[in-house]
């Protein structure tokens, strides 16, 4: 049982609600994410975005583009790059999963969320496929099919 004092094990941050709008998710993964002091304080006030944020592969390393952290007020001169690369921590095999399913498959890795684990920020990112204007539509109706039975069966 939790002591009332105590924080949630995870503490979401941001989230990327187009993500699973756009892509068909294939495979998840959880890294870390290399940050300066004054990006985790900016952090801890929520103030981040990774709606345009996407994944890349150099020299065998993955990094996340685009992921705005804005700029921490009291940071003074110290101060980071809001929109700078950055790179997410993975272990080696799972970083070879990645750069094949990329490579060859052509998928594109996206991030979902980004949260602090236990103190640790971290960033869920997963492997999807870009969805067309046809599919989009099918998952519409089959949302909107789903909530037909819920409200029929709700009505009985």
């Amino acid at each position: 049982m939790s002591k009332p004092d105590e924080k949630p094990e995870v503490e979401s941050i941001a989230r990327n609600r187009r993500a699973r709008h756009d892509y068909s998710i294939i495979d998840t993964f959880e890294a870390g994410i290399v940050l300066t002091g004054s990006e985790v304080k900016s952090l801890r006030d929520g103030k981040a975005n990774i709606s345009d944020a996407y994944g890349i592969v150099r020299d065998g390393e993955i990094f996340l583009i685009n992921l705005h952290i804005s700029v921490y007020e009291r940071a003074s001169y110290n101060n980071h790059e809001p929109t700078r690369t950055r790179k997410l921590l993975l272990h080696k095999r799972e970083i070879g999963r990645l750069i094949g399913a990329i490579e060859r498959q052509g998928l594109t890795l996206i991030p979902l969320e980004l949260y602090f684990k236990r103190g640790i920020a971290k960033v869920a990112i997963a492997l999807g496929k870009g969805k067309k204007q046809h599919d989009k539509r099918e998952d519409a109706k089959a949302r909107d099919a789903d909530r037909e039975i819920a409200r029929a069966v709700r009505t009985r």
